[in-house]
């Protein structure tokens, strides 16, 4: 007579690993979009200088030189992306599995595995596409990296972008890289606070963040970027358990999030991206 082994079930989840959200860091909050679904903020232009005409004997218009107006051009955000989620959880279910699948923990697992890297990904890729400067794809290696490095934080110095605050973005497989480099010194002395953010080392100044790859563009170097260039508002995030809505025995989880991302033009070139062909 066979013997039927029991089968126990533990009231565990296997819960997938994430990783938190670095955008923080890398992004800002300058602009409100309360009460509204588009803003514009305006770019106005500058007056070239000119030679003071001290004895008055040019034909121009003023000794000050010729009178030219200022330009006050607008640029437009708006925001369009409106996602959202719906799922339904029975109360035997919930019963039935220890608890294990109750509304709070099954929302909370859906922001962290889902909706945060969307948003993530959507992020990173308005930076890259809108980046100031994109030079051509190379293939990055331990004794190139370093260069190229240098080459993005000569072209933000060049551009007066500010020195302090900027961050360097790179897949973990890029990092591998950076330390392998005999040219990089990793500052890893970072502050409890910072390490909470996300940031894992410091290089030249700069704060720099590891992003997994599956968040980033195909093919995504390196970016070095300030976080005045982009502004990434999250005009609603509303999540909502209903317990026991008409139709249903059980919990009714709902969320709406409305984000967007944009580089502001006149900061493009706070944005320095570099993608690869491959990475040795």
């Amino acid at each position: 007579m066979a013997i039927e082994l029991v089968t126990k079930y533990l009231p565990y989840v296997d819960e997938l690993f994430t990783t938190e959200s670095k955008r923080a860091l890398i992004t800002n909050q300058d602009f409100s979009w309360t009460g509204a679904r588009t803003i514009k903020v305006y770019k106005i232009s500058t007056s070239e200088m000119h030679n003071y005409d001290r004895d008055g004997t040019t034909a121009k218009a003023s000794r000050y030189g010729d009178i030219g107006n200022l330009n006050a051009e607008t640029e437009s955000m708006m925001i369009k992306n409106d996602r959202s989620f719906t799922f339904v959880i029975d109360k035997l279910d919930t019963d039935e599995t220890g608890r294990t699948l109750e509304a709070a923990s099954a929302l909370a697992r859906q922001l962290r595995e889902v909706t945060v890297p969307e948003v993530d990904s959507y992020v990173y890729r308005v930076m890259t596409v809108k980046a100031g400067t994109k030079p051509e794809p190379i293939t990055l290696t331990p004794d190139n990296i370093y260069g190229e490095i240098i080459k993005a934080t000569t072209t933000l110095d060049n551009a007066e972008v500010p020195e302090s605050g900027r961050v360097l973005s790179v897949i973990p497989e890029v990092y591998q890289i950076m330390k392998k480099s005999r040219e990089i010194i990793l500052n890893s002395n970072i502050g409890e606070d910072m390490r909470l953010k996300g940031v894992i080392s410091n290089l030249d100044g700069m704060n720099v963040v590891k992003v997994p790859s599956t968040r980033m563009p195909e093919n995504f170097g390196f970016m070095v970027s300030h976080p005045r260039a982009t502004v990434a508002p999250v005009k609603l995030a509303d999540y909502k358990t209903h317990q026991d809505p008409p139709g249903i025995s059980g919990s009714l989880v709902e969320g709406r999030i409305v984000y967007d991302a944009f580089v502001l033009e006149n900061k493009a070139k706070a944005i320095y991206y570099q993608a690869t062909t491959t990475t040795a």
